[in-house]
Formats: structure tokens, sequence, C-alpha cells
């Protein structure tokens, strides 16, 4: 009876499509460049001691920009978000008077 159904609606195990795994995995080579870039400030450990601006920079990047999954960045990208938050920071200091309402860390 099976095979009946298969050859009716035209799939058998050999067409069917295969069931792949869509999440990309994450690769590290755990080598030398990336202690390095560790020790400088970036990797994942240092994106979670980011305040909340910083957070932001890094969702209207990923999100809005389009630069892609910023959950592992380099020392030097980690340096130009501080950069920008930190410019952001002044504007609205200098526009407002007060300081930003989030602390910097």
């Amino acid at each position: 009876m099976d095979a009946i159904k298969n050859a009716l609606s035209g799939s058998s195990n050999s067409s069917r499509p295969t069931e792949t795994n869509t999440k990309p995995q994450e690769t590290s080579s755990g080598g030398w460049g990336d202690k390095l870039n560790t020790a400088l400030g970036g990797g994942k450990s240092s994106e979670a001691k980011e305040d909340y601006l910083d957070k932001g920079v890094d969702a209207f990047q990923q999100h809005v920009l389009g630069q892609g999954p910023q959950d592992n960045e380099s020392a030097f990208e980690q340096a130009k978000d501080e950069k920008i938050s930190d410019f952001i920071r002044g504007k609205y200091k200098s526009s407002t008077g007060k300081e930003f309402p989030i602390a910097d860390k």
C-alpha cells in the first residue's frame, strides 16, 4: 500500500529533499589570533561587558545597516563602536547640558 501512495504522490526516499541544519556553525580556531583578539578587548566575552548604548550601536549596525551579526566583533570593531557611543554621549551632553542617561562602562 505504501508503494502505491509513494508512486501516486511522486515521492520516494531518493527524491525527497533531506532536511539540513540551517543553523550556522560557530567556528573558532582557538589559536593565537583569538587569544590576541580577546587580550586586546574583542570577542564574545567583551561583547557581554558592553553598556546598553554600545549594544544599541551594534543593533543599528546589524539590523539597519545590514552589517551582519555583531556578537563576536574584533577588538578594532569594538573600539570603533566605543568611539561612536562616546561621540553620541558628547553630542547629547553638548545639546542638553546633561549626561547621557545610560552610564558608560
